[in-house]
């Protein structure tokens, strides 16, 4: 039986027996050891590696495709397609190529495909632009060199950059995909559905929202630790068919893991749980950018750009009855937009406004010219955070209390980034989580916090419409102070701006957690990026 027949037999109580009664094709005796089979919730929606900036979607990619510079085990930079780099001046860095790098088509790994490869993700129909935002030029300076000039001094380009995956100018050509098929305007090209990478492992095969395969590349230029050889992902969004299929060896990994689940499998003697701290903080958006919300029954004006409004709902949702009912204590509540482990964290700020009583919060909302509430949608997605329909549908009854009628809104999350994100920001009330991937608070504050720029890029992400002048200032100081006591200064002053402004709504970093068979020994790190070269199955 396949996943997808035993996912449309999950209809009923009965059907979902009689699903978990039937097993999925074993692996064959001869590829144990070297066929991995994975399963996740979601799916990557899009194969080309500019399409979304997505942490899930941009870890897979990352085995097919490569950075000039990649992460580590351990989060630290390590040279990639780039066997060097530094700086010739305060403003103009250098990649200097690895040589004898091949396609996956066979063609070589060139300077031109660099150039190809940055015009294409800071190009038309690109998510990744806000990579660039301090980027004025580069150029070829031979084969294996290029130059990257900035408009001011950057040191974390090449944090940034880490994501920044090259493609084959030939090959993008010759398929007509020179620019990227926008994920928000549902373009697609070849693309999207195909690939021609550097890394380890190469495309077989493609069913989206389905299976994908992958098999080993043989000609990569590194060693894998591993001993995978190839690789099968399956979308198994419901939660019960997921686990089963790891108790029953028919899996080998997955993730997401339900947390109510996570007892079951540590007690099983041939699976086991791994977990850590993740980077990416989960927290809630409100509007305050248009005058009149789109999903609301409140016409003429934005409640939420009255702070009053703001406050009431932010300190009526109990995070850590959140923690307890919803995370199964998976998770650490934050009251700031970046983790423990991120650059310009600050423990210090780090404390949530106390709960408020629901007539104290009535009380918020009637100042601020709402005596009976009102009512707004919530935007969330079901397949991208953990327990993220289950953490939205708990706000929804919080704020009941204080006569909000919260209508939920919970969908996959293609069509969920397809409506939320640039160019639309069709949402009044949302979940989003994000990652730095600089692991620097900057990170955070240019792509979620600072003023929406078209031009500059800055506040791509910036789903809210935040805008704080004083904010904006700060954190174009922040991005090129050098003096570590002055930078961690205005960082402690931008914290305190946004925290106090409650535009977002900080909940939790959640608690990475995979599950795998005991036969299989793999790397975790705290991105939450998943790197199949270190995989072994014993």
């Amino acid at each position: 039986m396949t996943f997808e027949t035993r996912r449309l037999l999950l209809a009923g109580g009965a059907a979902l027996a009689l699903a978990l009664s039937v097993p999925f094709a074993a692996a064959p005796a001869d590829a144990q050891g070297k066929v991995f089979r994975w399963a996740n919730d979601g799916d990557a929606n899009s194969l080309d590696p500019y399409a979304l900036n997505e942490s899930f979607r941009l870890g897979f990619l990352l085995n097919i495709y490569e950075p000039l510079i990649r992460r580590d085990k351990n989060l630290k930079l390590e040279p990639g397609l780039a066997v060097k780099w530094g700086l010739v001046n305060p403003t103009t860095w250098f990649f200097d190529l690895r040589q004898g790098v091949k396609f996956h088509d066979g063609s070589p790994f060139t300077a031109d495909d660099v150039i190809f490869s940055l015009d294409r993700a800071k190009g038309e129909g690109s998510n990744m632009k806000n990579y660039f935002i301090t980027v004025k030029g580069y150029k070829k300076i031979n084969d294996h060199r290029v130059e990257v000039e900035t408009n001011i001094p950057d040191p974390l380009l090449p944090d940034k950059w880490a994501v920044i995956m090259m493609m084959s100018k030939a090959w993008a050509v010759k398929n007509k995909s020179e620019t990227v098929g926008d994920l928000t305007k549902k373009q697609e090209n070849y693309a999207t559905r195909h690939t021609n990478g550097t890394g380890p492992f190469m495309l077989k095969s493609r069913e989206p929202d389905v299976k994908t395969v992958l098999t080993v590349n043989p000609n990569w230029w590194d060693k894998k630790e591993g001993n995978v050889t190839e690789v099968v992902f399956t979308r198994i969004p419901n939660a019960a068919t997921r686990v089963a299929a790891l108790l029953s060896g028919e899996i080998d990994m997955i993730y997401t893991v339900p947390t109510q689940d996570t007892d079951k499998i540590s007690k099983d003697p041939n699976t086991k749980i791994i977990e850590k701290p993740e980077t990416r903080v989960v927290y809630l958006g409100l509007d305050v950018a248009r005058n009149e919300l789109q999903f609301s029954n409140v016409k003429g004006k934005n409640p939420f750009q009255d702070k009053r409004v703001r406050e009431a709902i932010y300190r009526s949702i109990d995070i850590d009855a959140i923690k307890k009912t919803v995370m199964r204590n998976q998770s650490a509540p934050t009251a700031l937009m970046v983790g423990t482990v991120i650059n310009g964290y600050d423990k210090a700020l780090d404390k949530r406004p106390a709960l408020l009583k629901p007539e104290q919060a009535k009380k918020l909302l009637a100042d601020a010219g709402y005596p009976n509430g009102f009512e707004v949608t919530l935007d969330c997605p079901n397949d991208r955070y953990v327990n993220d329909e289950k953490i939205c549908q708990s706000v929804v009854g919080m704020l009941a209390r204080i006569g909000i009628k919260v209508n939920l809104h919970a969908q996959t999350k293609g069509k969920f980034f397809e409506q939320i994100l640039a160019p639309r920001f069709e949402t009044s009330f949302f979940m989003l989580g994000w990652t730095p991937v600089t692991y620097d608070v900057h990170d955070a504050l240019i792509n979620l916090m600072q003023t929406r720029n078209a031009q500059t890029k800055k506040g791509q992400f910036n789903v809210a419409g935040y805008s704080n002048p004083k904010l904006d200032e700060l954190s174009d100081k922040i991005q090129v102070e050098v003096d570590k006591a002055k930078r961690n200064a205005m960082i402690a002053d931008v914290t305190k701006i946004y925290t106090s402004d409650m535009v977002y709504i900080p909940l939790h970093q959640q608690t990475v957690i995979w599950a795998t068979r005991k036969s299989v020994d793999l790397v975790l790190a705290a991105d939450n990026i998943f790197q199949w070269r270190w995989v072994k199955i014993k």
